[in-house]
């Protein structure tokens, strides 16, 4: 992937965790669920403006980590978006859901209080889990 810049936002909000083939891979900084947002190298805002071949490998890197969301972290249910209303920068939410996660059955924006945060711990342990599954290239050490 070339040098680019990820919106201050997206950084603000979220743990660096690497890259992926086809994008940046970040972690929301709320601990309540894991929610992923990954980040293509491109200027274009919305996904389905990606030429075809890009799209497919950003929805390769959305599906990986879908199923690490599944079968590492043990969620039967995967929310994926990408809505970039108040992010101008084309980045794609994945976002494991539980009966049990503090905003069920409501959609996560605007519903999902700050609340607990990552330990460095349980980063360090998500981000090795990446590598060896999904061969992410780390960030480290993890923001």
């Amino acid at each position: 992937m070339s040098v680019f810049n990820i919106h201050p936002q997206l950084l603000q909000d979220c743990h660096h965790l690497g890259q992926l083939p086809a994008t940046d891979l970040l972690l929301h900084r709320n601990a309540s669920l894991p929610w992923f947002i990954l980040v293509p190298d491109t200027e274009l805002a919305d996904f389905l403006d990606l030429p075809a071949e890009h799209g497919r490998a950003v929805l390769a890197d959305c599906v990986a980590v879908s199923g690490f969301i599944k079968n590492l972290l043990g969620f039967s249910k995967v929310n994926f978006a990408g809505l970039g209303n108040v992010v101008p920068q084309m980045h794609l939410h994945v976002i494991g859901r539980a009966t049990v996660d503090p905003c069920w059955p409501q959609p996560v924006w605007g519903n999902l209080e700050d609340s607990e945060a990552y330990s460095p711990e349980r980063l360090e342990e998500w981000q090795y889990a990446l590598v060896r599954m999904l061969d992410l290239k780390p960030v480290t050490p993890v923001d």
